[in-house]
């Protein structure tokens, strides 16, 4: 009996550890995306076949553009703020952006 309590004692440690790791986990990555100082991601919708995205320091960045499938319609290293989206049809997209090991996603509307 005793060996039994100390075993579910055990059990019920091991998961409030591991949830609570997971959550924290979480929370760092919500406070990295959301950690990319002044991102400006404009205009959108977008009807002229060019995005402008700007942050505080404007560093080379990785642009990843999804469709709602999840599939890769464009990737890019963009070193400047204009991006040229032409060959994209009109939709709703997600775009990924990293710049220096910061993620923020975004969604994305093309007229």
């Amino acid at each position: 009996m005793k060996t039994n309590t100390y075993l579910v004692f055990l059990i019920i440690a091991f998961f409030s550890v591991s949830v609570g790791f997971s959550q924290s986990i979480e929370k760092e990555a919500m406070t990295a995306s959301e950690n990319m100082e002044n991102l400006s991601v404009y205009p959108n919708p977008v009807s002229n076949g060019k995005l402008y995205i700007a942050t505080k320091f404007n560093l080379s960045k990785q642009i990843i553009i999804y469709n709602v499938l999840g599939n890769t319609i464009m990737s890019e290293t963009l070193s400047g703020k204009e991006l040229n989206i032409s060959k994209i049809k009109p939709g709703i997209y997600i775009i990924k952006i990293t710049e220096n090991n910061v993620t923020a996603t975004r969604k994305l509307i093309v007229k």
